[in-house]
């Protein structure tokens, strides 16, 4: 039997797709319809309008437990700056795996780097924050992010347990998968051969 708290994650993220798939729709109404409660979700970063975002969280049966609530809203707003769902189905996926696409997309540019690394540094009430900046920076480039594993990785980040071990290996994955080689990145195996000796 499944565990009804990863059940429901997995149905948020499917929610969330689902708002995905209503922006790219050909039914204006859907299309309204989306855009309407992301500007709902985004507004969860909004002193004074959180409550916008509470009332679709909530909708989707949260667990009864305030920190995986707070990750939940915090999850379906960055979903709302930047809903540009992670497709592949092998390979690394975390926001590492995220960062590091771009960090090679933008070759010479270190900054993403020293951001990453402070990404890393942060602590659970500042986390949040620079999150948000790590995805729109994501945003700015169309680099995906797999929703559904940063769910799950932040639920022990920002848990109550987020000095233990449980937290310091979901950085530690996070750091692995950022400094991945590209074909490891992708999931795809590596197609580079050496070259064929024609003398």
């Amino acid at each position: 039997m499944s565990d009804p708290v990863v059940s429901r994650r997995a149905e948020y993220i499917k929610y969330l797709h689902g708002l995905d798939a209503g922006l790219r729709s050909f039914h204006p109404k859907r299309v309204s319809e989306a855009r309407r409660t992301l500007a709902c979700l985004r507004n969860s970063f909004v002193e004074g309008r959180q409550l916008q975002g509470y009332e679709i969280v909530f909708q989707q049966n949260p667990p009864d437990d305030d920190a995986e609530q707070e990750t939940w809203l915090l999850v379906g707003g960055l979903f709302a700056l930047h809903p540009l769902v992670w497709r592949a189905t092998k390979g690394p996926r975390s926001l590492g795996a995220s960062m590091g696409k771009l960090s090679k997309k933008l070759v010479n540019n270190s900054s993403v780097g020293r951001r990453f690394t402070q990404l890393l540094a942060k602590d659970r009430h500042t986390l949040p924050y620079h999150l948000r900046q790590a995805i729109r920076l994501l945003s700015a480039h169309d680099i995906p992010v797999h929703y559904g594993q940063l769910l799950d990785d932040l639920v022990v980040v920002l848990g109550r347990d987020y000095r233990g071990d449980r937290a310091s290996k979901v950085r530690l994955k996070w750091a692995r998968e950022f400094h991945m080689p590209v074909s490891e990145d992708t999931g795809e195996p590596s197609t580079t051969e050496p070259p064929e000796n024609t003398a």
